[in-house]
């Protein structure tokens, strides 16, 4: 009792620095809220910054290395400590973590200033966060998180390789293809975890009597099949052999999904955005096999499935439940938080769907952004005060 009432008095800044979830989520809502209207004036503005990248280039380096990282680092830092019983990283070295990452944010933002600078800074933030997360694991008896420590390694030499890349050629997509390898990987092997948990605990809490199918071989053979499809796509994403391996991985990614149930917990929106984030996964692999074989199916919108919808959404969901959870509130989404869901994934699927809109390209792409930034404002506005706040 005396270190619960100790806690409650904790200053707000000992408080924001008591779990990793805390900073990163707050510099992950604010970073997504501000990211595409900023982005949005560039490109249909004309408005000027001196960023280290052309303003498309930054774009997409902030989507998948900045925001996306924020997100995995809170989720990790919160989470690795539960999978292998030590203590987490707060105060001080936690404050230094996110201020790397937030120096990442600043440096490539005004990175003309800085050159090559600039990207020494941001390769810092995903190398630490990795060194940290294999520190943890070879540092424990738990051995399950060895393959996510071998997607955030994977993840920091790719935003390594976004930058050599740039430096030696002004090109990018090598690094950022394998950014959304590592992402999409990670989404499969923890969604794969936690959303057949979730909605099993939730079905039997509501009487029901058919429960999620969860079968370790089929977990396998989705990971297997998901690696190899996106390690060819990231090699040679046009062509038979990447569409075939990438209708493979969509097939079975579908096939596990359908057996989570994800339809009986609609009641729910807490727990059904995360079968509608994953759905995305299944999706995007789709799509990406369709424009590697079909140019009417624009790579754009493939990669846009995978960003604005399977990351946007299965991140808010993530976000908000972990929220939630470590706050001492009810797990479940009131009014404002299921709007911010579906703002989200409004603004994913216009964005997706913008080719072929009616009202023109520039103007599609203006109202997705706006959209989907709208609901990680709402996100941001709703879950700050709880993220400066000791635990309810």
């Amino acid at each position: 009792m005396a270190a619960i009432l100790e806690f409650r008095h904790m200053s707000r800044q000992s408080v924001f620095l008591s779990l990793g979830f805390r900073p990163f989520f707050l510099g992950a809502a604010a970073h997504a809220a501000l990211l595409l209207p900023l982005w949005l004036a560039l490109y249909a503005l004309g408005v000027h910054l001196p960023l280290r990248f052309e303003p498309l280039v930054w774009h997409a380096h902030e989507m998948v290395f900045g925001y996306t990282g924020a997100v995995i680092a809170g989720f990790l830092l919160t989470a690795i400590p539960n999978w292998t019983g030590r203590a987490p990283l707060t105060g001080v070295p936690l404050g230094l973590l996110f201020a790397s990452w937030l120096a990442g944010r600043l440096a490539l933002a005004l990175g003309s200033t800085f050159g090559p600078l600039a990207s020494l800074v941001d390769i810092a933030f995903p190398v630490l966060l990795a060194i940290w997360v294999w520190r943890e694991i070879l540092s424990s008896s738990y051995r399950n998180g060895t393959l996510v420590g071998a997607m955030v390694t994977f993840f920091a030499l790719a935003n390594a390789g976004f930058h050599v890349q740039y430096a030696i050629g002004g090109g990018y997509v090598t690094g950022y293809r394998a950014g959304l390898l590592a992402i999409a990987v990670l989404i499969s092997i923890i969604g794969g975890r936690i959303v057949p948990a979730f909605t099993r605990n939730w079905l039997v809490a509501h009487g029901a009597k058919e429960q999620p199918r969860v079968s370790p071989r089929l977990d396998h053979l989705v990971i297997a099949t998901t690696v190899l499809a996106l390690a060819v796509w990231l090699a040679q994403p046009y062509g038979i052999a990447a569409a075939v391996l990438l209708a493979a991985a969509a097939a079975v990614q579908s096939w596990r999904l359908a057996g989570w149930r994800g339809f009986a917990t609609r009641e729910e929106p807490l727990l059904f955005v995360l079968h509608a984030g994953y759905a995305w996964i299944p999706l995007a692999l789709t799509l990406l096999a369709l424009a590697a074989v079909f140019p009417a199916v624009p790579a754009t919108t493939a990669l846009h499935a995978l960003t604005a919808g399977a990351i946007g959404t299965m991140t808010i969901a993530v976000m908000s439940r972990a929220s939630l959870g470590h706050t001492g509130h009810p797990l479940t989404a009131d009014r404002r938080l299921t709007a911010c869901y579906v703002l989200v994934g409004a603004g994913a699927l216009l964005r997706v769907a913008a080719p072929w809109l009616p009202v023109g390209y520039v103007t599609a792409v203006s109202v997705s952004g706006l959209v989907w930034a709208a609901g990680f404002l709402g996100f941001l506005v709703r879950f700050a005060p709880s993220w400066l706040s000791p635990r309810a």
